[in-house]
């Protein structure tokens, strides 16, 4: 296991200094998914929702997250993003009344350090939306599983998720 960076010699939280990393491309893809009753996926599917266009505000929500992820998690880095995607994909069994859209954030950037953060946290704030949007309708929605499928760059190398 490698050491943890996070500390200085007194043992206190720091945040790393990155200004002698090499700047590469970087690619972080991450994934979590809303379990939500046939109401409140009628309600998304036929635009019906009354605070407006569920995936939409979503992914407006990922992508702001995305870009303020150092704002709210300690030891991030500022960084420039290149660019940041959110796409959603439903599953349905309707014999099982089982519904469940699933949110998948890209984020690229060209810099000294990742964005694996900054795509788990555009993932997380996309699901976060829908359930405040959708929450007049049921509250038993379930979030996640929030997990990291893939990053590319830096000096650790590529990283894919076993399946």
């Amino acid at each position: 296991m490698s050491e943890l960076t996070h500390f200085n010699e007194q043992g206190r939280a720091r945040m790393v200094d990155v200004s002698e990393k090499n700047e590469t491309v970087r690619t972080a893809r991450a994934t979590t998914s809303v379990r939500v009753n046939e109401t409140i996926y009628q309600q998304i599917q036929s635009g019906g929702n009354k605070k407006g266009d569920v995936l939409a505000v979503a992914q407006i929500a990922g992508i702001m997250a995305a870009k303020n992820t150092a704002q709210i998690i300690p030891m991030c880095h500022p960084l420039m993003l290149s660019g940041v995607d959110i796409e959603f994909e439903w599953q349905v069994d309707e014999s099982q009344a089982s519904y469940e859209v699933f949110l998948y954030a890209t984020v690229r950037t060209k810099g000294p350090t990742g964005v694996e953060m900054e795509a788990l946290t555009a993932a997380s704030a996309a699901a976060l939306t829908i359930y405040d949007m959708c929450k007049a309708a049921g509250k038993e929605m379930v979030i996640g599983p929030t997990m990291l499928l893939e990053k590319s760059g830096g000096k650790s190398g590529d990283y894919v998720r076993a399946r």
